[in-house]
């Protein structure tokens, strides 16, 4: 190399390096001053449930930690996205942020094939707030399952005449059932229903035979009507402190069933990366809150926390997990 290619390379160097330093300081500057006026955190489900719930709480958090107002705004429908898309369109200063789960971030771009955004294009991961397993249940007083290996075995000696309920197709519940179906060998019929309720009542009435469900919504049959809802396993790592005397799949010797409906803090991309960091930290401390934690965990809930390249890469195997599971077992919206 010459000494007058030398030369030019070190200009354009000193040249890029002084070009960003104004670029730098306004990057901390706006972190500095973060947030100037009230932060507005979306939810892509109607009010009154598990997701606006936690966002009203953990937003009470954030305002007296970053000493603003945080306002909730629910923009139900389609799935999860119609709200997500707003996410994903709204100014990315870090004064709109949403709420992120299992469906819009993870499933839906493989359901929906002309989805309006694309989760990993469109939306920064802040940081990721809870994890909800999934119990795979059958009803107490009307099922002769008394295990997973009663119904894997009832299941291989009747090929598909089993089934199993669900809040929807495409939903968590369904693909939860469908991993069962390939972990454990066998082919229990998915029957939809319009919401957890009514599947719920036709699992007790024993007209489906098992169901998964979020372990909150399952508690209240398991611990106040025992007689009427039995739990078989647990779809996570490690034994649930609300349900000490369940199993996990893997216990059983069944694999890949650590299977939960998780949801998080997104935010526009384009929010710069202090302001994300600034959140980051306030979310992990409002989660660190007594009063918090135990409105996470006491019904069965894992918190979450961790890093925004954490909660990144997490979203990015679920992605691919159950973008797998629905193309290979041909699963489709309702």
């Amino acid at each position: 190399m010459t000494a007058s290619n030398t030369a030019r390379r070190t200009l354009l160097a000193a040249t890029c390096t002084v070009l960003a330093w104004p670029a730098l300081g306004l990057a901390q500057d706006a972190a500095r001053d973060y947030p100037s006026k009230t932060i507005t955190l979306i939810v892509p489900y109607a009010a009154g449930g598990s997701s606006d719930t936690r966002a009203r709480q953990l937003g009470e958090k954030l305002a007296v930690i970053l000493g603003k107002s945080v306002v909730v705004d629910n923009k139900p429908g389609g799935n999860g996205n119609i709200g997500t898309d707003a996410i994903a369109r709204a100014t990315p200063d870090g004064h709109t942020i949403g709420i992120g789960n299992f469906a819009p971030l993870a499933v839906n771009k493989t359901l929906f094939p002309k989805l309006t955004y694309d989760p990993q294009r469109d939306l920064v991961p802040v940081a990721l707030i809870e994890k909800g397993p999934l119990v795979l249940v059958v009803s107490a007083d009307k099922s002769p399952y008394k295990s997973v290996k009663d119904l894997v075995a009832a299941a291989k000696a009747a090929p598909g005449k089993l089934s199993y309920a669900s809040a929807g197709s495409g939903g968590a519940f369904h693909l939860a059932g469908e991993m069962f179906n390939i972990s454990s060998g066998t082919d229990g019929v998915h029957i939809p229903y319009r919401g957890g309720g009514p599947a719920t009542n036709d699992l007790l009435g024993g007209t489906v035979d098992y169901m998964f469900d979020m372990v909150p919504a399952a508690m209240g049959y398991i611990k106040a009507s025992p007689q009427r809802m039995r739990p078989l396993a647990v779809a996570n790592d490690k034994r649930l402190p609300s349900l000490p005397d369940v199993p996990t799949f893997a216990e059983l010797g069944i694999k890949d069933m650590e299977i939960s409906n998780w949801f998080g803090i997104v935010a526009p991309k384009g929010t710069p990366p202090a302001i994300v960091a600034k959140l980051n930290q306030a979310i992990n401390k409002a989660l660190q809150e007594p009063d918090l934690a135990k409105r996470i965990t006491d019904p069965g809930n894992v918190i979450g926390g961790g890093s925004p390249d954490a909660f990144t890469s997490f979203i990015a195997a679920e992605s691919q997990r159950w973008g797998q599971v629905i193309k290979t077992r041909g699963i489709q919206a309702d």
